[in-house]
């Protein structure tokens, strides 16, 4: 069952606060807060409306910031939450596509490899420089993978660079 969202009265509104009506009408004509209407006109508050007017009143009673330093924090406040949201979107993505690199570059790696063995089982002498790194570091060497040695695989956080060099 689906519970309905309350709404809270100007007067009752101001008594959470204790502050007067007045008061709240006129952060609401400033554009600081802006309860919904009812369908006699008389304000409606949210949840969200009653929280965002206890900040407004945090920052104009107990912080004593005047009402433009008021609304230019809360525009801050929004902007820094939507350019935060992009970057942790970013980030996500970014995530996912070095994910597959990774898995791609570990594919590539496993068929050098198979290659590799194919090579030297018909006679060919070969080596495949393998190269590991992680996202943080430029790639070290982890020495060549030679004749009967087994190419190493890494974590699922690295990637893989690879010299083939036919001998």
């Amino acid at each position: 069952m689906k519970r309905k969202k309350g709404f809270y009265s100007i007067s009752v509104v101001a008594k959470m606060f204790d502050v007067h009506q007045q008061t709240v009408r006129m952060y609401e004509k400033e554009g600081l807060i802006s309860p919904s209407r009812s369908s006699g006109n008389t304000r409606l508050f949210s949840e969200e409306d009653v929280d965002r007017l206890e900040e407004v009143i945090n920052l104009t009673h107990k912080m004593g910031v005047n009402l433009a330093g008021v609304e230019i924090i809360l525009k801050l406040q929004k902007k820094i939450k939507r350019m935060q949201d992009e970057i942790n979107k970013t980030f996500t993505e970014l995530s996912e596509e070095s994910d597959v690199f990774t898995r791609e570059a570990k594919k590539q790696a496993e068929r050098l490899g198979q290659i590799k063995r194919e090579n030297i089982g018909k006679g060919k002498g070969m080596s495949i420089d393998i190269k590991a790194f992680t996202h943080e570091d430029e790639p070290t060497s982890q020495g060549k993978a030679t004749k009967g040695k087994k190419e190493e695989q890494q974590d699922e956080k690295s990637g893989w660079e690879i010299e083939y060099n036919d001998d």
